[in-house]
């Protein structure tokens, strides 16, 4: 098949791209920069060097194409620095989601094209009552943390465009937190590095359930979802949703770190405002077993324990013998 992957130089295009070239898949890779598009080359990909914000430059891109599959993982993603400001740090990643969204649905439509596969999120976004684990029957969060609630509206948003696009089998893959080369919790990524340095303390009961996923888990779910499988939306996520009180001292364990600190409530209060006190008390995990049955996808990373192990055990080592 010929596949049009909008964003393919980003973390997830990065794993994806090669993955569908030794498939036998030609791909249209796209790139906002045109010093990216010699990697795109080097993996196998036909570089288009455009914004997915301009519609015009996308309904070219995509008729020149002429792809059975358009994915969309363009995103404009960087390492949080600060939960308070969540919405503005996302709001360039909110617009691709929303006009971004927007154009490259239309393009599909004025080209035929009979997929679509686009990127959503399954951490924090689901509704924080009930049970620790989600499906995606489970509702959203009807009132988040307020500083969280333009970047979920966007979500919503894509979403529900995707998989209400008439005449077209849209798939909308939440993926867990990512975790591997290229990303934020790897060898020398930046939220390992708050680990090693303490930095990354477990506030009140630590009782936050989170879901993660291997960054090549998730590329090949997505090629999964690219060859088959029903609409619809998916989690994509590992076979562990697991409470930060796990979690987070089996990563420091294995980074080479100290213990993380606990902190109290109110303190991570002052420190990370509402919606990291919810990411760390009351946020829900998610299920896998729809990815499962649907798209018969099996995460390579069963577990985060073992892959945290992995991805940082030789960190891990190092830090030891330089202590």
């Amino acid at each position: 098949m010929r596949i049009f992957v909008a964003g393919a130089t980003g973390a997830v295009g990065k794993r994806l791209v090669p993955m569908l070239v030794a498939s036998g898949h030609e791909v249209v890779g796209t790139t906002r920069s045109a010093a990216k598009a010699p990697e795109l080359r080097a993996a196998g990909a036909q570089p288009a060097v455009l914004d997915v914000l301009d519609r015009a430059a996308v309904a070219t891109a995509v008729r020149q194409a002429a792809p059975d599959v358009i994915v969309h993982q363009a995103t404009a993603l960087a390492t949080m620095s600060n939960l308070r400001k969540f919405d503005a740090e996302f709001e360039p990643t909110n617009r691709l989601r929303t006009r971004g969204t927007d154009n490259l649905l239309a393009a599909a439509r004025e080209n035929g094209v009979g997929r679509f596969v686009a990127q959503s999120f399954a951490g924090w976004p689901y509704a924080r009552v009930g049970g620790p684990v989600k499906t995606e029957e489970d509702p959203l969060d009807p009132n988040p943390p307020r500083p969280a609630r333009q970047t979920l509206a966007a979500m919503r948003q894509l979403e529900a465009a995707v998989v209400g696009e008439h005449g077209l089998a849209g798939l909308v893959l939440r993926y867990g937190g990512f975790y591997g080369p290229g990303t934020s919790l790897a060898a020398g990524g930046a939220h390992v590095e708050m680990v090693r340095r303490r930095r990354f303390p477990i506030v009140g009961p630590g009782t936050g359930v989170w879901s993660f996923v291997h960054i090549d888990d998730v590329a090949t779910a997505t090629l999964a979802a690219i060859e088959g499988g029903p609409p619809g939306i998916y989690n994509v996520v590992d076979d562990e949703p697991s409470p930060v009180t796990a979690w987070l001292p089996h990563l420091a364990a294995v980074a080479g770190a100290k213990p993380p600190r606990r902190v109290p409530t109110w303190v991570g209060r002052l420190a990370v405002g509402e919606l990291g006190v919810a990411m760390m008390t009351d946020v829900r995990g998610a299920s896998n077993a729809k990815a499962k049955r649907e798209l018969g996808w099996r995460p390579g990373h069963p577990s985060w324990r073992d892959g945290f192990r992995e991805v940082l055990g030789a960190g891990a080592t190092a830090a030891r013998g330089s202590g």
